[in-house]
């Protein structure tokens, strides 16, 4: 990660706002070259508007937004407040008519993300919070009992940088449940406008600390799959559109690891998908009974020759249905809404060859492929091997 300046792009602004280190990107001490950038920027804040890429398939994106307690578990982060809280967006198959548009973040869960690290003269906080979105909130679902897909956003990130996969996913059949880990993201707000401010972020600083972080959002999601599948409670009215049959669980750094901990915590969960994260478990890979796993992720770090991550020992305790796909001139947040939303305010990121189009594109395309194959029986040859369509992909056979 470069140190920030104009034209830097917003995925690199808001990368460098998180006060972690990010996992399967640049080590911490780049990021904290980030306030003394933010302070050589003299240009004013970018104001345009944004607006996140339209889903590709056929049906209009619902939206609605829970607010889940589990009260058989105490907060990790925070044992004094009591219950482990999360939010959760569920994006659906919805009518085509109905409902407000969907909003992005709120003004201030922005302007904690950018200010965090003193960005906040880059970009306007109510620019990224006003992003266009192509969801209506809480549409009218569309008629049918679809697929389950869950995502976890990366450590330290709001669960909206995966708005994207979101509402595409859910274009094309899926129920999709992006789930926010209390106190494991900057500026989350909940009921009662209670911004939680990421305290993993301060406390987790080493391997064997983010394997807690991983059987913990496990367990996150493993709730969530009891909610939205139950007949009574807060998901109730989700639950009569969802086949509890047909279950997957995608993630983003960290959120990938997360997946991979809930297949092998959870029976109930079909497939799995990891977006460019180390697994950060003593045995990566282990305890998936066969069940399908996709690795994407970006050449420069997460290719068999790449040093410094554990997909190497993953790959060779897949037993089931697997791929391990690299995408050429990918960065870290390839895979999320960042590198969209910079090109779309003209910032593109010098560091990261890969457009912003181009990643969403092919971020879109494998996922969707993947989930369909496993979840609803649907052939997928992109999934067989490289196309000339893709030369940017390489299938890894190791």
């Amino acid at each position: 990660m470069t140190r920030s300046s104009r034209p830097t792009a917003l995925a690199a602004v808001l990368a460098l706002a998180l006060s972690l280190p990010l996992l399967g990107a640049a080590p911490a001490s780049a990021a904290g070259d980030a306030p003394a950038a933010a302070r050589a920027v003299s240009d004013p804040p970018v104001t345009a508007r944004p607006e996140l890429p339209a889903p590709a398939g056929p049906h209009a994106v619902g939206r609605r937004t829970l607010h889940l307690v589990d009260r058989s578990r105490t907060d990790p982060w925070m044992p004094a407040v009591g219950h482990r809280e999360l939010m959760v967006s569920v994006s659906y198959p919805a009518r085509p008519s109905g409902g407000a548009p969907a909003t992005y973040m709120t003004t201030e869960e922005a302007r904690l993300l950018l200010e965090e690290r003193g960005l906040g003269g880059v970009v306007a906080a109510g620019t990224v919070a006003g992003t266009r979105t192509h969801a209506r909130t809480a549409a009218p679902p569309a008629p049918g009992r679809f697929p389950l897909v869950l995502l976890s956003p990366g450590f330290g990130m709001p669960r909206t940088t995966l708005t994207s996969l979101a509402d595409d996913l859910a274009s094309r059949g899926y129920v999709v449940a992006v789930v926010d880990h209390a106190y494991e993201s900057v500026g989350t707000e909940f009921p009662g406008g209670r911004m939680l401010p990421c305290v993993a972020c301060e406390e987790v600083g080493s391997g064997p600390e983010y394997a807690s972080v991983v059987s913990g959002r496990a367990a996150d999601l493993s709730f969530v799959i009891d909610q939205l599948t139950a007949r009574h409670g807060p998901g109730a009215a989700l639950s009569r559109m969802i086949d509890a049959r047909r279950i997957g669980v995608a993630g983003h750094s960290i959120g990938g690891a997360a997946a991979a901990g809930t297949m092998a915590a959870d029976r109930r969960v079909r497939a799995g998908a990891d977006l460019d994260g180390d697994f950060f478990v003593q045995e990566p890979g282990a305890g998936l009974g066969g069940r399908p796993f996709l690795m994407i992720g970006a050449a420069a770090t997460h290719s068999p020759d790449s040093t410094g991550t554990d997909w190497s020992q993953a790959w060779s305790r897949l037993h089931g249905w697997k791929r391990w796909l690299t995408f050429d001139g990918a960065g870290h947040f390839s895979f999320t809404d960042f590198p969209w939303l910079g090109d779309q305010l003209g910032l593109p990121d010098p560091a990261v060859p890969l457009s912003g189009e181009r990643s969403w594109a092919l971020t879109r395309d494998y996922v969707a492929a993947f989930f369909d194959r496993h979840l609803r029986g649907i052939p997928r040859p992109l999934l067989d091997g490289p196309t000339p369509s893709r030369p940017e992909v390489t299938f890894h056979r190791r």
